[in-house]
């Protein structure tokens, strides 16, 4: 079987609403060229049940006991087989729609990491400006530890591809694991370029599960991997 261009990890949690309609979304426009990776993370509501009707063939449906994002999204990329790896949440926020366009401009540069910005594109940013104001800080902070130059380091759409992705020893199991994504990759020596994304904000009352705690712990692993050997961010 030939190489797939790309494998899309789904992490699921209590989703149950938008499942049906983000999938179909992701088969309609990457379907030919994706595997899909759903992990659930542990679903008290009929997500997994869900997932295991709507996945092709193709795709893959993983269970585990509840243990956050990260866990959810480090056990998806242990099973991804696509040159290129990307995140897409269960909710209705980002567009899979972009997905193509983001792995056509990575292949065409042969590049090693690609952000999707939401911060490139004028629309709407934000639901609660505090959530903003959190991003935005982030990849200040961000850009001063490591030199980068990111509009958007909080984004979902990561891309990486899986032969760098596969050397990092990711270990966070919350939200840490973005930003510990991200500082890994610098670490590596490597480049993070941008392509503006399209953007719908939820509030929390939607189910946006991010919250200001999580800001703190944020700039907590920006700060303490500053200071870690170059041989941590490999193995």
């Amino acid at each position: 079987m030939n190489q797939k261009r790309l494998s899309i990890v789904v992490p699921v949690y209590n989703e149950e609403a938008t499942l049906r309609e983000i999938s179909g979304r992701i088969f309609a426009a990457c379907g030919d060229f994706s595997e899909v990776i759903f992990v659930d993370d542990g679903s008290s509501d009929n997500s997994l049940s869900i997932l295991q009707e709507i996945a092709r063939d193709q795709d893959t449906v993983m269970t585990k006991k509840n243990g956050g994002k990260g866990s959810a999204v480090r056990k998806g990329y242990s099973v991804a087989s696509g040159t290129y790896v990307i995140v897409q949440d269960a909710d209705l926020e980002y567009d899979p729609e972009e997905i193509p366009g983001l792995l056509e401009y990575a292949e065409k540069g042969n590049l090693k990491a690609l952000w999707g910005s939401r911060r490139l594109r004028k629309q709407k940013q934000f639901v609660h400006l505090g959530h903003f104001i959190g991003g935005t800080s982030l990849t200040y902070v961000c850009n001063v530890l490591y030199g980068s130059h990111l509009t958007d380091q909080p984004t979902c759409y990561k891309m990486v591809r899986n032969d760098l992705l596969q050397t990092l020893p990711l270990k966070e199991n919350d939200f840490r694991f973005d930003p510990e994504l991200t500082v890994m990759v610098l670490r590596n020596g490597v480049e993070i370029l941008e392509q503006p994304i399209s953007y719908h904000p939820r509030s929390m009352e939607e189910g946006k599960k991010i919250n200001w705690k999580d800001w703190f712990k944020w700039v907590w692993v920006f700060v303490t991997l500053r200071f870690r050997p170059k041989g941590y961010f490999s193995r």
